[in-house]
């Protein structure tokens, strides 16, 4: 049987392998989602109290009452901060697609926002499947979110004699014990982190990149890709204990991110664009490249807006806490380094080609929010406009150095955006945290401090968690994607994209009415 299927073409072995997937996915889930359908709380009554405050000695309240109402309030109030922020950042789905259409031309208009629109469903029915429960499995209690401790169990080794989490093991499917409030409002939260990092590739793939291949890429992405990383530093796994088993600092610590988000989905996009190979046109026969101009850059600059919108609940959002207070650090931190990106790359362009060019200062503006993202709580104003003005500059450099050296061809500049300024957002962590925050952070006591604060060990396990990041994500992807193009190709044809994308592989212009007037067909 598997030898027929092989022998059919790659549109119809792409189809049978997506069916396969699903009806595998059918098989597994079924008996877990059958078996211990309740188990957990999913009335959310084990959180706080379940009695009123309402008087039952001599019509008052007793103390004990009280603490307890006091206490389920606050994890209340926590409840409702991070879903809110999660519906931020959801929202930055639509930035996304936006800019990455906006820097591309007019006739891929439908298959670019396709992209952009079907990774959200793809990734969250990955992540509900497996991916949380790789990523998120072992964690223990979520303590902001009521410390319940469901998600105990994880794959670990030793290493010299120190126990590593490296996988995450419970929660597939949300379902068992994990039937829970605080785990349904944690994979809420966490998904649309996951569904940013699966997006990146979308940008520096486009206008070149089948549609079948996409979404079989969707999947695996969220299945298995994302969260095994995500797991070593936010699951508990062995970046972020670092600090505890090897003194360095307080492990690999990244707030919001920057690592395990941007840096993740720029070394996936670093890996794709080279298997998939640069559009037609892009470059020479001599290797120099060509521009290719976006068709819409009011669209590029409105999605801008609503990333840095978005990022308001990206960045506040991961305190996981509206109790906590740092959350005004955490925003204002955002927003400067934002600002300082934009500005310093819109004044650097002016400098050197004797223009303002809005496309870079958009992309200087994400680089700043890439970049203060991993260390938004832990430095203060003045640290954060200087990284996100090192950041405005750095993502300019990084743009043609991947363009002219590495003859990679990335529409949107997402390599240079999220990769190398999601590095440089850790990093920087390692060299600004101020020492006024964190304490405790990874279970290390004590606040988190950077080398020029006085903890060089912090800097070190900054830069083992970019290597890390750079190693798995960059060998785990390049398999993905081979894997993938045996099953159907990931390229389109010379063809296709000479004529645009929207008609071959998604069967609508984006713009009917400029195809009609200009006889394009």
């Amino acid at each position: 049987m598997f030898k027929k299927i092989w022998a059919v073409s790659g549109r119809r072995r792409s189809r049978y392998a997506i069916a396969l997937l699903l009806a595998l996915t059918v098989m597994w889930g079924f008996p877990i989602l059958t078996a211990h359908a309740t188990a957990g709380d999913p009335t959310g009554a084990s959180l706080g109290t379940a009695a009123d405050v309402a008087a039952k000695v001599a019509g008052q309240p007793t103390l004990e009452e009280v603490a307890i109402q006091v206490g389920h309030n606050k994890i209340s109030i926590n409840f409702v901060w991070t879903l809110i922020t999660g519906f931020l950042v959801m929202f930055m789905q639509a930035g996304f697609a936006m800019v990455e259409t906006g820097f591309t031309r007019a006739k891929n208009v439908s298959h670019t926002m396709a992209m952009n629109f079907m990774v959200y469903p793809l990734g969250m029915l990955g992540f509900w499947i497996a991916g949380f429960a790789i990523m998120f499995g072992g964690v223990g209690g979520l303590a902001t979110l009521g410390g319940e401790p469901i998600l105990d169990h994880a794959i670990s080794i030793s290493v010299f004699g120190k126990t590593m989490n490296i996988l995450g093991w419970k929660g597939f499917f949300l379902s068992g014990d994990s039937y829970a409030t605080s785990i349904y409002t944690m994979f809420l939260f966490q998904m649309v982190f996951m569904d940013t990092t699966a997006t990146i590739p979308t940008g520096a793939m486009a206008e070149r990149w089948r549609f079948p291949s996409f979404m079989i890429y969707g999947l695996l992405v969220a299945i298995i890709l994302y969260p095994v990383y995500g797991c070593w530093v936010w699951g508990g796994g062995w970046l972020a204990t670092l600090g505890s088993n090897f003194g360095l600092g307080h492990g690999h610590v990244d707030f919001a991110g920057s690592s395990v988000v941007h840096l993740t989905g720029g070394v996936i996009a670093l890996v794709g664009s080279k298997l998939i190979g640069p559009r037609v046109g892009k470059f020479n026969a001599d290797g120099k490249p060509n521009a290719i101009p976006g068709h819409h850059i009011p669209m590029a600059v409105i999605g801008t807006f609503i990333l840095c919108f978005g990022w308001f609940g990206f960045n506040p959002g991961s305190t996981l806490a509206g109790t906590d207070l740092r959350i005004g650090v955490v925003a204002t931190n955002t927003m400067l380094a934002g600002a300082a990106g934009a500005f310093a790359s819109i004044v650097y362009m002016w400098l050197t080609v004797g223009k303002p060019d809005i496309s870079m200062a958009c992309n200087g503006m994400l680089a700043g929010l890439v970049a203060i993202t991993a260390p938004c709580a832990f430095v203060n104003s003045l640290s954060a406009v200087l990284i996100g003005a090192i950041a405005g500059v750095l993502v300019i450099w990084s743009v043609y150095f991947v363009e002219r050296t590495l003859k990679l061809d990335d529409p949107v500049g997402a390599i240079a955006v999220h990769g190398v300024n999601g590095a440089w957002g850790v990093l920087s962590l390692g060299l600004f945290a101020d020492g006024t925050y964190g304490d405790g952070w990874n279970g290390v006591a004590g606040t988190v401090k950077g080398l020029f604060y006085g903890d060089s060990s912090q800097f070190v396990a900054q830069c083992i968690g970019v290597l890390a990041n750079f190693v798995y994500i960059g060998i785990a992807s390049y398999i993905m994607f081979k894997i993938i193009n045996m099953i159907t190709p990931l390229r389109s044809s010379d063809e296709d994209q000479i004529e645009g994308l929207d008609i071959p592989e998604i069967g609508i212009h984006g713009y009917p009415e400029f195809h009609l007037k200009s006889g394009q067909h």
